[in-house]
Order: C-alpha cells, then sequence, then structure tokens
C-alpha cells in the first residue's frame, strides 16, 4: 500500500482510533476526509490543518451512504484510500430476555456499515491507481470479549468478510485488515483510564511502521495484539480467552 500522496477517507475519524489515524496520515503527507456523527467532533478533528476534510455521515442509513459516496468521489476525484473505522461497543447481558436495540445498532454499525461503504464506493476505488481498503477489526475478532458478544461477533465478521473481499479484488484494490488490541480510548466507558489498554499514539505509530513494508502485510499485526491473534493456531485459545476474562472482571471489581 502506498503510504504517503494519497486521498484518504476514514469512517469514525471524528474521536478515538480513527482521529489518531487521520490524523496521523494527514501529518505524512496525505489528503485526509473525516465522517462522524457527531458534528462539533468533526469540527475539532479538522480544525487547523489545510487538505483535511469532514462530512457528517450515518452509517444505518444506505441511502445517505450511498449519497454520500456520490458527493465525496465528486468533491475528492482521486479518493483511493478507504479506512473502514467506525464502530460502537456494548456490554450485553445475555443471560435475561432483554431490548436488543444495541445489539442491532451495533451489527448495523460495525459490519453492515463497513459493507456499505465499501459498497458504494467500490466502483470508484477500482478505478484509482494505488487503491487500497483497510478494515480496521479488534483482537476481539479472534477471542471474544464475553461481555460485549455482539461486538466480538462483528469483528469476527468483518475479518471473515475481509478475507472473501481480499480474493475478489486481488489486481485491483488491495485490502488489508488492520487489527488492534484494547485501546486508551472512549470506545468503553473509562477505557481510556486503563492501565492495560495500548495507548493509542503507540499503536498508531507501531502500525505506521507495518504499513511502510513492502509488500505490505495483508493483516497489521502490532506486537501486543498477537496474543489474540495467534490464539487458536498455538493452541492456546481457552488460556487467552480466560486471561481476556479474568481482565475484564478486576477492572470491573
Amino acid at each position: 500500500m502506498k503510504i504517503t500522496g494519497n486521498t484518504v477517507l476514514f469512517t469514525g475519524g471524528s474521536s478515538g482510533l480513527g482521529r489518531a489515524l487521520a490524523h496521523r496520515f494527514h501529518d505524512i503527507g496525505n489528503e485526509v476526509i473525516v465522517t462522524g456523527r457527531c458534528t462539533e467532533k468533526l469540527h475539532e478533528a479538522i480544525a487547523g490543518r489545510s487538505r483535511m476534510t469532514a462530512y457528517h455521515l450515518e452509517f444505518t442509513d444506505t441511502a445517505e451512504v450511498e449519497t454520500f459516496a456520490r458527493r465525496v468521489t465528486d468533491d475528492h476525484p482521486r479518493l483511493n484510500l478507504l479506512f473502514n473505522n467506525a464502530g460502537i461497543m456494548r456490554r450485553e447481558d445475555v443471560t435475561i430476555e432483554r431490548d436488543l436495540s444495541d445489539a442491532e445498532e451495533t451489527i448495523e454499525v460495525n459490519l453492515f456499515g463497513p459493507i456499505r461503504v465499501t459498497n458504494a464506493l467500490i466502483s470508484h476505488l477500482t478505478r484509482q491507481a494505488d487503491a487500497a481498503i483497510v478494515n480496521i477489526s479488534s483482537g476481539h475478532a479472534f477471542v471474544p470479549l464475553i461481555a460485549t458478544p455482539t461486538y466480538s461477533a462483528t469483528k469476527a465478521a468483518l475479518h471473515s468478510y475481509t478475507v472473501s473481499l481480499r480474493e475478489q479484488l486481488k489486481g485491483m484494490v488491495e485490502v488489508i485488515e488492520l487489527v488492534p488490541p484494547a485501546l486508551r480510548t472512549e470506545l468503553m466507558p473509562y477505557q481510556s483510564l486503563r492501565a492495560d489498554c495500548m495507548h493509542v499514539d503507540e499503536f498508531v505509530e507501531e502500525a505506521i511502521r507495518l504499513f511502510r513494508r513492502q509488500p505490505t502485510p495483508p493483516e497489521i499485526l502490532v506486537e501486543r495484539v498477537r496474543f489474540l491473534r495467534e490464539a487458536e493456531a498455538e493452541n492456546r485459545f481457552k488460556r487467552a480467552l480466560a486471561a481476556v476474562t479474568l481482565a475484564e472482571v478486576e477492572q470491573l471489581y
């Protein structure tokens, strides 16, 4: 993947990991576009940065995604790099009958969101030189966090979808999966304060070094996430699941 001289779109680029990645890619010489739901955060994300643009976008509305795709490619005809980053994470108690709105919204944003945006932009991307799609999954795609079952399931599904996307787009668009460990963001309440989570800036810098490799790895794996990514292959899935569960319980209590 070409790492500079691109026009890059980050979904969910107004806060957290998306914002950190957007700023870093902007710093190294790319035109950057960010989307999000909160107009105030979008303005903050692009403040003082030339060649950085923001668009409001609701992923749950297919028509809005399609309209956005037409507008953004009209405004930025050289758009060649898409980061599907937007995501939400909610705790769920599956031991009782419950309102499924959190689960349904998680699937809409984390899985249908990337599918909708990719679908709306694919005809444009296949016509661009040096085109690439980066899907941001999670270490919990490989070892679930049992407190967030739908989140973990959507990330596992996104991993599988990315594998298929990569094979179908071979020779046309490069497809890469970026797999973060738990990061100090506000994805979950108080997560930004957790000492056991990786600092976002540290993660971004290590990820950038991996993106610079030629050829770019199909999966961008910082060292800290390998404990989860390689657990099943190394026959230690149960141990990894127990460790992740214990760490979560210790944070709660």
